[in-house]
């Protein structure tokens, strides 16, 4: 028996339509507005682990690893496993540096490396 974790090098969270439908917790999704700076809280189902060190992507997930470009360059600032209801989950803190915009042509991430 072995213990189950997941290494993420970006930050997949919902739209923030799955809130208000219901269907997710509010620190699940992206929130509406996101500005450079500012402080978010998420939530994400399992055992995850994140890069502390450095810029990571926000990205937006539909399920099955379907991911959006990066909408945001984020720092996560605080990470924690805790079990809820008979589950694994990861919450944690996250600072936004950059928004991006995700129509544009301009690439902001090479692998882990942030492009300036």
């Amino acid at each position: 028996m072995g213990i189950k974790i997941e290494f993420n090098p970006d930050l997949a969270l919902r739209n923030i339509a799955e809130f208000k439908a219901g269907k997710r917790k509010e620190v699940e999704c992206i929130p509406e507005k996101l500005e450079n700076g500012k402080i978010f809280e998420f939530l994400k189902e399992g055992q995850r682990n994140y890069w502390l060190e450095g810029e990571i992507p926000l990205v937006e997930t539909k399920g099955n690893q379907q991911l959006s470009r990066p909408l945001a360059s984020i720092v996560i600032i605080e990470a924690t496993h805790l079990a809820l209801e008979g589950k694994l989950f990861t919450k944690g803190k996250y600072k936004v540096i950059d928004v991006f915009n995700p129509k544009g042509k301009k690439i902001y991430f090479e692998a882990m490396a942030r492009i300036k």
